[in-house]
Protein backbone atom coordinates (compact mmCIF):
# COMPACT_ATOMS: atom_id res chain seq x y z
CA UNK A 1 0.00 0.00 0.00
CA UNK A 2 1.44 3.36 -1.04
CA UNK A 3 2.76 5.46 1.80
CA UNK A 4 0.69 8.46 0.71
CA UNK A 5 -2.59 6.69 0.05
CA UNK A 6 -4.11 6.92 3.52
CA UNK A 7 -3.96 10.70 3.59
CA UNK A 8 -5.75 11.19 0.27
CA UNK A 9 -8.78 12.44 2.15
CA UNK A 10 -6.96 15.61 3.16
CA UNK A 11 -7.90 16.91 -0.29
CA UNK A 12 -11.22 17.56 1.41
CA UNK A 13 -11.66 20.64 3.60
CA UNK A 14 -8.21 20.53 5.24
CA UNK A 15 -6.46 21.01 1.88
CA UNK A 16 -7.25 24.74 2.06
CA UNK A 17 -6.92 27.40 4.73
CA UNK A 18 -4.34 27.41 7.53
CA UNK A 19 -4.16 23.60 7.77
CA UNK A 20 -3.35 23.31 4.08
CA UNK A 21 -0.67 25.97 4.51
CA UNK A 22 0.88 24.05 7.40
CA UNK A 23 1.15 21.01 5.17
CA UNK A 24 3.17 23.04 2.70
CA UNK A 25 6.22 20.90 3.41
CA UNK A 26 4.66 18.41 0.98
CA UNK A 27 5.02 20.98 -1.81
CA UNK A 28 7.29 20.93 -4.84
CA UNK A 29 8.32 17.73 -6.57
CA UNK A 30 7.15 15.62 -3.65
CA UNK A 31 3.65 17.03 -4.06
CA UNK A 32 3.69 16.23 -7.78
CA UNK A 33 4.44 12.60 -6.99
CA UNK A 34 1.78 12.65 -4.31
CA UNK A 35 -0.88 13.86 -6.71
CA UNK A 36 -0.03 11.09 -9.18
CA UNK A 37 -0.31 8.47 -6.46
CA UNK A 38 -3.74 9.58 -5.31
CA UNK A 39 -5.29 10.56 -8.69
CA UNK A 40 -7.48 7.39 -8.69
CA UNK A 41 -8.81 8.30 -5.25
CA UNK A 42 -9.68 11.80 -6.41
CA UNK A 43 -11.99 10.23 -8.98
CA UNK A 44 -13.94 8.35 -6.36
CA UNK A 45 -12.00 5.31 -5.08
CA UNK A 46 -12.47 5.58 -1.32
CA UNK A 47 -11.85 1.92 -0.49
CA UNK A 48 -8.96 2.56 1.87
CA UNK A 49 -11.15 4.65 4.17
CA UNK A 50 -13.14 1.55 5.21
CA UNK A 51 -16.81 1.54 4.47
CA UNK A 52 -19.07 2.98 1.77
CA UNK A 53 -18.87 6.60 0.70
CA UNK A 54 -21.62 8.57 2.37
CA UNK A 55 -22.42 12.04 3.59
CA UNK A 56 -23.60 13.32 6.95
CA UNK A 57 -25.70 16.33 7.84
CA UNK A 58 -23.37 19.24 8.31
CA UNK A 59 -20.47 17.60 6.47
CA UNK A 60 -20.93 19.80 3.37
CA UNK A 61 -20.93 16.77 1.09
CA UNK A 62 -17.65 15.18 2.16
CA UNK A 63 -17.59 11.39 2.27
CA UNK A 64 -17.12 9.41 5.45
CA UNK A 65 -13.60 8.55 4.30
CA UNK A 66 -12.73 12.20 3.73
CA UNK A 67 -14.11 13.09 7.15
CA UNK A 68 -11.98 10.36 8.78
CA UNK A 69 -8.80 11.46 7.05
CA UNK A 70 -9.47 15.13 7.70
CA UNK A 71 -10.02 14.27 11.36
CA UNK A 72 -6.61 12.57 11.35
CA UNK A 73 -4.83 15.54 9.78
CA UNK A 74 -6.52 17.88 12.28
CA UNK A 75 -5.33 15.64 15.11
CA UNK A 76 -1.73 15.69 13.84
CA UNK A 77 -1.71 19.47 13.48
CA UNK A 78 -3.07 20.14 16.98
CA UNK A 79 -1.07 17.28 18.52
CA UNK A 80 2.11 19.07 17.46
CA UNK A 81 1.04 22.06 19.59
CA UNK A 82 0.17 19.84 22.56
CA UNK A 83 3.38 17.82 22.37
CA UNK A 84 5.57 20.95 22.33
CA UNK A 85 3.60 22.72 25.08
CA UNK A 86 6.06 21.79 27.84
CA UNK A 87 9.12 22.59 25.73
CA UNK A 88 10.04 19.02 24.89
CA UNK A 89 8.92 16.13 22.71
CA UNK A 90 8.28 13.18 25.01
CA UNK A 91 8.54 9.65 23.50
CA UNK A 92 5.36 8.51 25.28
CA UNK A 93 3.37 11.32 23.68
CA UNK A 94 4.67 10.28 20.26
CA UNK A 95 3.74 6.69 21.11
CA UNK A 96 0.18 7.84 21.86
CA UNK A 97 -0.04 9.33 18.36
CA UNK A 98 1.43 6.18 16.80
CA UNK A 99 -1.12 4.07 18.62
CA UNK A 100 -4.02 6.16 17.35
CA UNK A 101 -2.79 6.05 13.75
CA UNK A 102 -2.14 2.30 13.93
CA UNK A 103 -5.61 1.56 15.31
CA UNK A 104 -7.43 3.74 12.78
CA UNK A 105 -5.37 3.45 9.60
CA UNK A 106 -3.14 0.41 10.01
CA UNK A 107 0.59 -0.13 10.36
CA UNK A 108 1.30 1.08 6.81
CA UNK A 109 0.17 4.59 7.74
CA UNK A 110 2.26 5.02 10.88
CA UNK A 111 5.61 6.04 9.34
CA UNK A 112 3.98 8.59 7.04
CA UNK A 113 1.90 10.09 9.86
CA UNK A 114 4.95 10.45 12.07
CA UNK A 115 6.90 12.06 9.21
CA UNK A 116 4.09 14.59 8.86
CA UNK A 117 4.05 15.19 12.62
CA UNK A 118 7.81 15.68 12.60
CA UNK A 119 7.40 18.28 9.83
CA UNK A 120 4.65 20.02 11.80
CA UNK A 121 6.84 20.08 14.91
CA UNK A 122 9.27 22.27 12.97
CA UNK A 123 6.54 24.85 12.25
CA UNK A 124 4.54 27.32 14.29
CA UNK A 125 0.90 26.27 14.67
CA UNK A 126 -1.57 29.12 14.98
CA UNK A 127 -4.06 27.32 17.21
CA UNK A 128 -6.82 29.86 16.68
CA UNK A 129 -6.73 30.01 12.89
CA UNK A 130 -6.51 26.21 12.68
CA UNK A 131 -9.25 25.90 15.29
CA UNK A 132 -11.61 28.17 13.38
CA UNK A 133 -11.19 26.01 10.28
CA UNK A 134 -11.89 22.85 12.25
CA UNK A 135 -14.93 24.40 13.94
CA UNK A 136 -16.36 25.32 10.53
CA UNK A 137 -16.38 21.75 9.24
CA UNK A 138 -16.61 19.32 12.20
CA UNK A 139 -19.77 18.85 14.23
CA UNK A 140 -19.61 19.48 17.97
CA UNK A 141 -19.38 15.83 19.01
CA UNK A 142 -16.50 15.23 16.58
CA UNK A 143 -14.66 18.21 18.07
CA UNK A 144 -15.25 16.82 21.56
CA UNK A 145 -13.75 13.52 20.47
CA UNK A 146 -10.78 15.29 18.87
CA UNK A 147 -10.18 17.14 22.16
CA UNK A 148 -10.42 13.86 24.05
CA UNK A 149 -7.62 12.36 21.94
CA UNK A 150 -5.48 15.48 22.38
CA UNK A 151 -5.94 15.32 26.16
CA UNK A 152 -4.90 11.66 26.10
CA UNK A 153 -1.72 12.65 24.27
CA UNK A 154 -1.00 15.41 26.80
CA UNK A 155 -1.19 13.05 29.79
CA UNK A 156 0.63 10.16 28.08
CA UNK A 157 3.93 10.98 29.83
CA UNK A 158 2.21 10.84 33.23
CA UNK A 159 2.98 14.49 33.97
CA UNK A 160 0.12 16.88 33.17
CA UNK A 161 1.76 20.30 33.41
CA UNK A 162 0.18 23.76 33.55
CA UNK A 163 1.62 24.61 30.13
CA UNK A 164 -0.11 21.58 28.59
CA UNK A 165 -3.40 22.41 30.32
CA UNK A 166 -3.11 25.98 29.04
CA UNK A 167 -2.59 24.82 25.45
CA UNK A 168 -5.50 22.40 25.71
CA UNK A 169 -7.75 25.19 27.02
CA UNK A 170 -6.67 27.40 24.10
CA UNK A 171 -7.44 24.59 21.66
CA UNK A 172 -10.85 24.04 23.25
CA UNK A 173 -11.66 27.73 22.83
CA UNK A 174 -10.33 27.77 19.28
CA UNK A 175 -12.44 24.81 18.13
CA UNK A 176 -15.54 26.21 19.81
CA UNK A 177 -15.94 23.97 22.86
CA UNK A 178 -17.50 25.43 25.97
CA UNK A 179 -15.19 25.73 29.01
CA UNK A 180 -17.35 23.25 30.95
CA UNK A 181 -17.16 20.65 28.17
CA UNK A 182 -13.37 21.05 27.96
CA UNK A 183 -13.12 20.69 31.74
CA UNK A 184 -15.33 17.60 31.50
CA UNK A 185 -12.89 15.88 29.12
CA UNK A 186 -9.84 16.84 31.19
CA UNK A 187 -11.55 15.50 34.34
CA UNK A 188 -11.86 12.10 32.66
CA UNK A 189 -8.06 11.84 32.84
CA UNK A 190 -7.12 14.05 35.78
CA UNK A 191 -8.99 12.68 38.78
CA UNK A 192 -9.68 14.52 42.03
CA UNK A 193 -12.44 14.60 44.65
CA UNK A 194 -14.74 16.63 42.39
CA UNK A 195 -13.91 15.00 39.04
CA UNK A 196 -17.30 13.24 38.73
CA UNK A 197 -19.00 16.65 38.87
CA UNK A 198 -16.48 18.12 36.44
CA UNK A 199 -17.18 15.31 33.96
CA UNK A 200 -20.85 16.35 34.00
CA UNK A 201 -19.89 20.02 33.76
CA UNK A 202 -21.41 21.04 37.09
CA UNK A 203 -20.28 21.95 40.62
CA UNK A 204 -20.81 19.84 43.76
CA UNK A 205 -23.50 22.24 44.99
CA UNK A 206 -25.76 21.43 42.02
CA UNK A 207 -29.24 20.17 42.90
CA UNK A 208 -30.32 16.62 42.12
CA UNK A 209 -32.44 17.90 39.23
CA UNK A 210 -29.45 19.82 37.88
CA UNK A 211 -27.34 16.65 38.10
CA UNK A 212 -29.93 14.73 36.09
CA UNK A 213 -30.18 17.49 33.47
CA UNK A 214 -26.39 17.73 33.21
CA UNK A 215 -26.12 13.98 32.67
CA UNK A 216 -28.71 14.02 29.87
CA UNK A 217 -26.93 16.98 28.24
CA UNK A 218 -23.46 15.41 28.41
CA UNK A 219 -24.73 12.01 27.29
CA UNK A 220 -26.21 13.61 24.19
CA UNK A 221 -23.02 15.52 23.35
CA UNK A 222 -20.79 12.48 23.85
CA UNK A 223 -22.95 9.81 22.23
CA UNK A 224 -20.77 7.54 20.03
CA UNK A 225 -23.29 7.55 17.18
CA UNK A 226 -22.40 11.20 16.54
CA UNK A 227 -18.86 10.28 15.44
CA UNK A 228 -19.82 7.17 13.44
CA UNK A 229 -18.51 8.62 10.16
CA UNK A 230 -15.00 8.86 11.63
CA UNK A 231 -14.64 5.07 11.62
CA UNK A 232 -15.14 2.15 14.02
CA UNK A 233 -12.04 2.77 16.13
CA UNK A 234 -12.92 6.42 16.80
CA UNK A 235 -16.46 5.34 17.61
CA UNK A 236 -15.10 2.70 20.00
CA UNK A 237 -13.06 5.36 21.78
CA UNK A 238 -16.17 7.54 21.95
CA UNK A 239 -18.03 4.65 23.58
CA UNK A 240 -15.41 4.56 26.35
CA UNK A 241 -15.79 8.31 26.83
CA UNK A 242 -19.58 7.89 26.95
CA UNK A 243 -19.18 5.24 29.67
CA UNK A 244 -17.09 7.67 31.71
CA UNK A 245 -19.99 10.12 31.62
CA UNK A 246 -22.30 7.32 32.80
CA UNK A 247 -19.85 6.31 35.53
CA UNK A 248 -19.60 9.91 36.77
CA UNK A 249 -23.39 10.06 37.00
CA UNK A 250 -23.57 6.75 38.87
CA UNK A 251 -20.87 7.92 41.30
CA UNK A 252 -22.83 11.07 42.14
CA UNK A 253 -26.08 9.17 42.44
CA UNK A 254 -24.50 6.72 44.89
CA UNK A 255 -22.93 9.50 46.97
CA UNK A 256 -26.27 11.33 47.21
CA UNK A 257 -28.54 8.32 47.45
CA UNK A 258 -30.41 9.48 44.37
CA UNK A 259 -33.00 7.22 42.83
Amino acid sequence: MGSFKWIAGFLGWVSAGPIGALLGFLAGSAMEGFIERIRPLMSGDDSYSQGPARTQSGSRGYTAGQQRNSFMVSLLVLASAVIRADGRVHPKELDAVRSFVRQNFGEAAVDEAMRILDGLNAQQVDIYSVGRQIASYMNYSQRLQLFHFLTRIAIADGDFQKSEKSVLESIASAIGLSPSDAASVIAMFYKDSESAYSVLGISPDATDDEVKSAYRRMAMKNHPDKVATLGPEVQKAAEKKFKQVQQAYETIKKERGMA
